[in-house]
């Protein structure tokens, strides 16, 4: 008996029949999606408009606005809030010369939105820049049927222990290749930094890679990848949670392990700097836990237990080659003496701006304690 899979009701539309429209010639207009984070602090919002003619650059597209009182992000009396664009991407989905559009938010008063994180990421970035920061963020995720249980997974009971679902091959081995690679060839159609993916150590588990990027840019890139994935998921009925234990038990937890380097860490001899670094860390573990996913560590808490290839929450460590340490130095660095190191702690629903802000004032702006300095004077 075939077993019925849980996909949503749009995804079985005629696919043949939206494309004899895709194909329409657009008489020189452009279509442009804007998409911004909402008052979730995890979940994407988009909508589009015609442009009488193609945006070269991110100058070209105005600002808009949006009810923010259906985003969680204001209050209905006074819910208008500004869509500022920053960054531009080809569209993968209406195909050139059509955009992708990264906006920030900002209230009615034009301060930025609670959940508007980049705002301060990009002062903090700015301020650091000389120190040509670099980061590669690695983002695991859970692909769900849509009545929320891992897709693939039996409908009554589990699959077989983790060990041959890493890296795997084979119809019994991983569940949703096509939407995976789907995703990664509308990562590089779009101008996204996307260098790599994965199947992940729980089954219907994965993970795409995003860098190297420097500065803002990191939060820019794996933001829109994350659109691109959760609107690729759309075609194919299926959900990606960024849930950081999606499953209760003895499976894997889901993270978004952060990679990173300064000029000086990247030069001859830069383990020195690794190191100094790694020690600025170990002070401020707190800090960095509260600000590693959207509810001050209460996410991470159901992950990073000390099991299944994580650190323990309540515990600092650092290793070359350790995937239970809070810091990882990778130990072709520990052999070249340069490079950069791995901060294994961002749970997989981080928001990229918060974790890349974090370490730069931590690590080169020298904060200490859980206060955070406003250079807003500086």
């Amino acid at each position: 008996r075939a077993v019925a899979m849980s996909v949503s009701h749009s995804s079985r539309l005629n696919k043949l029949v939206r494309e004899q429209y895709m194909r329409l010639p657009q008489d020189g207009r452009v279509q442009v999606t804007y998409v911004w984070i909402d008052g979730s602090g995890e979940g994407v919002r988009c909508k589009s408009r015609t442009l009488d003619k193609e945006p070269k650059s991110i100058e070209d597209v105005p600002e808009w606005n949006f009810d923010g009182s259906s985003t969680a992000q204001a209050e209905g009396s006074n819910s208008d809030m500004f869509l500022v664009p920053v960054c531009m991407f080809r569209d993968p989905f209406c195909l050139d010369p059509n955009k992708l559009v990264l906006c920030e938010v900002l209230k009615y008063n034009r301060k930025p939105a609670e959940t508007n994180l980049r705002h301060t990421c990009k002062k903090v970035m700015d301020l650091v820049k000389d120190s040509h920061p670099w980061f590669g963020m690695e983002q695991e995720y859970t692909l769900l049927g849509i009545n929320g249980h891992p897709y693939g997974w039996p409908d009554n009971g589990f699959p077989g222990p983790q060990g041959p679902y890493y890296c795997g091959v084979g119809a019994d081995k991983v569940y949703g290749r096509d939407i995976v690679e789907s995703h990664y060839k509308a990562c590089l159609y779009a101008g996204v930094k996307i260098c790599g993916t994965n199947a992940e150590v729980m089954p219907s588990q994965w993970e795409f890679q995003v860098g190297p990027c420097e500065g803002i840019e990191m939060g820019d890139h794996l933001w829109m990848a994350r659109f691109i994935l959760h609107r690729v998921c759309e075609d194919f009925g299926v959900v990606a949670t960024l849930d950081p234990k999606p499953m209760t038990g003895n499976w894997n937890g889901a993270g978004c392990h952060t990679n990173y380097s300064t000029e000086e860490m990247r030069r001859e001899g830069g383990l020195k700097h690794i190191e100094a670094a790694i020690e600025k860390l170990s002070k401020r573990h707190d800090y960095h836990i509260c600000v590693y996913d959207p509810r001050g560590g209460r996410d991470n808490s159901r992950r990073l237990t000390g099991h299944h290839e994580t650190s323990n929450i309540f515990e600092f460590s650092a290793g070359v080659a350790n995937r239970g340490a809070s810091i990882r130095i990778p130990r072709q660095v520990g052999q070249d003496g340069c490079g950069y190191f791995e901060d294994r702690r961002p749970a997989a629903n981080c928001d990229p701006y918060a974790v890349t802000e974090a370490i730069m004032r931590t690590t080169v702006l020298n904060e200490t304690g859980v206060e955070t300095k406003d250079y807003a004077a500086h």
